[in-house]
């Protein structure tokens, strides 16, 4: 008995479900001066929130395993939470310091990854730590190139925030190695 729904209702559930979230900031603006958003801020936040649904249905709609899909979770958050971050305030000092603009290139590997891989638990393993070594790479080149001095961003900062990000890489990895095993042991006989 298959119990999945089909993909036209789970992509009316996400839109739904990107709306009310975009609801609380849109209310939060008629309560309180501190939040300002502007059209685009919307635009860029609803695109976000959508694709990363999407991408979420496109990858898991034919693996049944649950592992995987806890995996595929964890990355493509991983990969919002560095997106909304460097977009919103700046990983390196503001959103505006050029080096900043180098966390796409994380985000770029993951999808390039996955694709090269046919999005396999073992390719998205190399990927994902790939990715951890990428944003290891840029905290090494902002710290030792000057980078976190303009805007200023303390080196423990730059080492909590990119630590951070390099563990959900690695955890990710590691989720996808575990769905990997799991494919594995069910394809051996018993």
């Amino acid at each position: 008995m298959n119990t999945e729904q089909p993909l036209s209702k789970n992509l009316l559930y996400l839109a739904a479900g990107t709306a009310a979230i975009l609801l609380i900031p849109f209310t939060a603006m008629q309560f309180t001066s501190e939040v300002i958003w502007t059209l685009s801020d919307f635009l860029v936040a609803g695109t976000l929130i959508l694709g990363t649904g999407c991408a979420y249905l496109f990858v898991t709609r034919k693996s049944g395993t649950y592992a995987y899909k806890v995996a595929v979770v964890f990355a493509l958050g991983t990969g919002f939470l560095l997106i909304w971050s460097n977009l919103a305030v700046g990983v390196i000092g503001s959103e505006d310091n050029p080096i900043n603009l180098w966390y796409f290139g994380v985000i770029a590997i993951g999808i390039i990854g996955a694709f090269i891989s046919g999005f396999k638990a073992n390719g998205m393993v190399i990927t994902l730590f790939a990715a951890a070594i990428a944003q290891a790479l840029i905290a090494f080149v902002a710290i030792f190139g000057g980078y976190y001095q303009s805007p200023p961003s303390s080196v423990i900062e730059i080492l909590g925030v990119n630590g951070f990000f390099i563990t959900l890489w690695i955890v990710s990895a590691l989720m996808f190695r575990y769905a990997a095993q799991k494919v594995t042991e069910n394809l051996q006989p018993k």
